[in-house]
C-alpha cells in the first residue's frame, strides 16, 4: 500500500429523528390520549486508533464519511431507531485538526482508543411528552436536532522509539534492514527511500522497539528543499536519533560538514528536534582506506561518543542495538 501521510476529509454525524404526533385509537375509547414516541438519536462519527493501519491512503480515495440519521418516532410511544455510528480507523500518530482553521483537535496516540469527533443530533420528543393537565391533546412534536459537519485535516506523524537521520545514501535503509525485518528499497543513488520505513527491533534484553528510517535530508530541508519538510515531522515523535554518516564522504579537512548540515536543518525546523538525544554512527566501515577519515571526525568532536559500523556486513550493528536498548530503558 502506498504511504500517504496527509489527507483532508469531511465528516457528518447523523440527524436526530423527529418525534411523532399520534393519538391512541382503541375500540370503545372515543378520545384516546397522545402516544407519539420520540425520534431516534443520530449516529456519531468516531475516530478509532488501529495499530494495524500504517497510512492514510484510504482517506485520499474517500473524502466524505456520514453517520446514519435517527429514525422518526412512532405511535404507541415507540421510540425511533438510533442511527448507526460511523467509525474511522486511523493509524497511531495521526494528528486531527480543523481543516479550515488548522486548530489541532486531537492527537491519536493511544492504540485501540476511541474518540467521538462529531456527536449525532438528539431525536425530537413525541407529543406524548407534552401532555399536561392544561393541554391534554398536544398536536405537535419536536423535530430532530441536526448533526454536525466538519472538515478535518489528518496528518500522520510516525510513532517510533528511534529515528535514523542523515544525508541521502548514508545507508539508512541498509541499517534498518540489518536491525529489523523491514525490507525497504535499497539502491546506490540519492533519494532511494521516498517514504518513511518502520521496523521492529528485538534486542537481546528489554522490550522490542520501533525504528523509523527517515528519507534523506539535504540543505534547505526545513524550507521544503528535496524531500524536505514533508518528512521532518516524522522525527518529532522519536525518542532517540541515530545520526548516520557515510564515512566515505567525510573530508578530513572539513570532517563535520555533513554532521553540522543535518543538525542545522533539525534546529531550523524545531528547537525540540535539536535537543533530542543523538547517537552518532559512522557507516560503511567496510570501505578501504577510511580510518583517517574516522580519526579526523573523532578528533573534531572529542567529547562525543562515536560508533563505527558497516550496515552492509553487520559489523558493529549488535553493539548499536544493545546501546539503544540500554538508553531506551533509562528513558
Amino acid at each position: 500500500m502506498k504511504f500517504v501521510d496527509e489527507a483532508t476529509i469531511t465528516v457528518s454525524s447523523g440527524k436526530g429523528g423527529p418525534g411523532c404526533v399520534s393519538f391512541r385509537r382503541e375500540r370503545y375509547i372515543e378520545f384516546g390520549g397522545p402516544d407519539g414516541g420520540d425520534g431516534g438519536n443520530g449516529g456519531d462519527v468516531i475516530l478509532r486508533v488501529d495499530p494495524g493501519q500504517r497510512t492514510l491512503y484510504d482517506y485520499r480515495r474517500q473524502k466524505l464519511f456520514n453517520a446514519k440519521n435517527g429514525a422518526s418516532g412512532l405511535g404507541k410511544q415507540k421510540h425511533g431507531k438510533n442511527g448507526s455510528h460511523k467509525f474511522l480507523d486511523l493509524p497511531p500518530g495521526t494528528l486531527v485538526s480543523d481543516a479550515d482553521t488548522l486548530e489541532p483537535i486531537i492527537d491519536l496516540t493511544l492504540e485501540h482508543s476511541e474518540h467521538i469527533i462529531a456527536k449525532g443530533g438528539q431525536g425530537g420528543q413525541g407529543n406524548k411528552r407534552f401532555a399536561s393537565a392544561t393541554n391534554r391533546t398536544p398536536r405537535f412534536a419536536q423535530p430532530g436536532i441536526p448533526g454536525i459537519e466538519m472538515r478535518l485535516k489528518l496528518e500522520l506523524k510516525l510513532l517510533a522509539d528511534v529515528g535514523i537521520v542523515g544525508l541521502p545514501n548514508a545507508g539508512k535503509s541498509t541499517l534498518i534492514s540489518s536491525m529489523s525485518a523491514a525490507r525497504p528499497k535499497i539502491a546506490d543513488y540519492p533519494f532511494t527511500t521516498l517514504t518513511p520505513t518502520l521496523g521492529m527491533v528485538e534486542p537481546p534484553f528489554g522490550d522490542p522497539f520501533a525504528v523509523a528510517d527517515i528519507p534523506g535530508l539535504i540543505e534547505g530541508a526545513h524550507e521544503g528543499t528535496g524531500l524536505g519538510i514533508k518528512f521532518l515531522k516524522h522525527i518529532e515523535r522519536t525518542g532517540i536519533l541515530i545520526h548516520l554518516i557515510d564515512v566515505g564522504e567525510i573530508n578530513p579537512e572539513t570532517p563535520l560538514e555533513a554532521f553540522s548540515l543535518i543538525n542545522n536543518e533539525l534546529a531550523m525546523y524545531s528547537k525540540k528536534l535539536a535537543q533530542k538525544a543523538q547517537i552518532v554512527v559512522l557507516n560503511k566501515m567496510d570501505l578501504t582506506g577510511v580510518q583517517n577519515r574516522v580519526d579526523s571526525f573523532k578528533a573534531a568532536v572529542p567529547n562525543l561518543m562515536v560508533l563505527t559500523i558497516s550496515a552492509a556486513t553487520g559489523q558493529g550493528v549488535k553493539p548499536l542495538i544493545k546501546l539503544l536498548a540500554t538508553k531506551l530503558q533509562k528513558e
